[in-house]
């Protein structure tokens, strides 16, 4: 095979002053894998000067994401990212899509094969790229044991390592920008900015007074009416912000419509309801922290209400026989654990409020028939208000997920 030269020699005494990096993601939930991926990509370029190519095999999912996508495209460039089509067949190797220095595969999808034998040859020619396989996160223990495991391709020798994200310091770390909090921290402290958030969005002159704003992002879910009927009885007025997506038409069907479209709203008792369009991810942050507790899906979502230091309620993605139970615990367990920070002004969290969250969450994914308790929640969220706080501080203070990829590929060729 006649391979374009590769930038790495072996063993290199560094990385090009631009690294080539070719992540590659299969779009499995919609929006969950592209969604880690595009974050990802974005802050290799901006932070690490990576060259990155992202290639995906549904442009149309990735367009609800970043709207300026063109699912007709096989190359396109955004935000200094050259995203590729993943097409059915790659086609052969040229010096277009040639191996790059770093190849990263997210969520054990497979790379082309055309393009695992070009990163044989570079082997041979003793160039071989670090090869990648950067895996779901999970609170369970024995990420820590299997994060920077290696595995040897059984006929080609070809080295790939396993990369954990995860929750503690043996592990690869969240997604973060680095201006993240300073955003976070600015909107929170502006009356200016959360109130023109609301009139951009929905036409409101300001957030609401005396109400419980929540956001709802979630998987079709049969403990929804009983959840919104709660809400429409509670003695606290509670506006809620449903982007479109998979739970929007059973939130239509108990408001009796066939759905809520964007920027429609519907009352009853003391619920509003408002559909918004599907806010693009750029724009999701901002959503998080315009709400005193948010719901969220999948893994993307799950980690931005992390960052967002407020209450929030986890619906992970549902497997076969209940399997991603396991992994719903393992992170209860860790982040319901007892941890408090004096010196940040963190504070035990309350064992009614860490079992009200816990219950609550266990019935929003179906553990039992039974609703969740939403007054047994509501008188938890100013305790775990200061707790969602404290756990993204301990959470910051770790290194990022991208940072965390550089410094091993760095290393790697040290």
């Amino acid at each position: 095979m006649s391979l374009p030269t590769p930038h790495l020699d072996s063993p290199p005494a560094a990385l090009p002053l631009v690294p080539r990096c070719d992540l590659f993601c299969t779009v499995v939930d919609n929006f969950g894998d592209i969604g880690v991926c595009w974050r990802l990509a974005r802050q290799l370029v901006r932070e690490h000067g990576w060259s990155v190519r992202l290639w995906v095999d549904d442009l149309t999912s990735f367009r609800y994401l970043r709207p300026d996508i063109d699912p007709t495209l096989a190359q396109q460039r955004c935000d200094g990212v050259d995203v590729r089509h993943w097409g059915a067949d790659f086609g052969p190797i040229t010096e277009d899509n040639a191996p790059g220095d770093i190849v990263i595969e997210a969520f054990a999808c497979n790379v082309p094969d055309t393009y695992v034998q070009a990163m044989h040859a570079y082997k041979q020619a003793g160039r071989a790229p670090v090869w990648i396989n950067l895996e779901y996160l999970s609170a369970e223990d024995w990420v820590e044991d299997c994060h920077l495991q290696r595995s040897i391709h059984p006929q080609l020798g070809l080295i790939k390592t396993f990369f954990f994200p995860g929750f503690t310091a043996r592990t690869g770390g969240l997604a973060r920008e680095r201006e993240l909090f300073s955003r976070r921290d600015a909107f929170y402290a502006s009356p200016e900015l959360r109130d023109g958030w609301w009139q951009r969005t929905l036409g409101r002159d300001a957030a609401p007074k005396d109400a419980l704003v929540v956001s709802l992002f979630a998987y079709e879910n049969a403990a929804l009416p009983g959840l919104l009927a709660q809400w429409a009885d509670s003695a606290t007025p509670v506006v809620c912000l449903v982007p479109q997506g998979r739970i929007a038409p059973a939130l239509g069907a108990w408001f009796g419509c066939d759905a809520l479209g964007a920027r429609e709203s519907a009352t009853r008792g003391s619920l509003t309801v408002y559909g918004l369009p599907f806010v693009p991810q750029a724009d999701f942050d901002a959503l998080l922290w315009a709400c005193d507790l948010n719901f969220v899906r999948g893994e993307d979502s799950f980690v931005r209400a992390q960052w967002a230091a407020k209450p929030f309620v986890w619906h992970i993605y549902p497997q076969d026989d209940n399997v991603h139970h396991v992994k719903l615990d393992a992170f209860l367990g860790r982040y319901l654990a007892e941890n408090a920070d004096p010196a940040t002004g963190d504070i035990a969290l309350p064992q009614t409020s860490r079992e009200a969250l816990r219950t609550f969450v266990h019935l929003w994914n179906g553990y039992a028939q039974t609703p969740p308790d939403w007054p047994a929640l509501a008188a938890a969220l100013p305790a775990l208000t200061g707790h969602a706080r404290g756990w993204a501080s301990r959470q910051g203070a770790l290194p990022d997920l991208a940072r965390q990829l550089a410094s091993f590929v760095e290393n790697q060729v040290k």
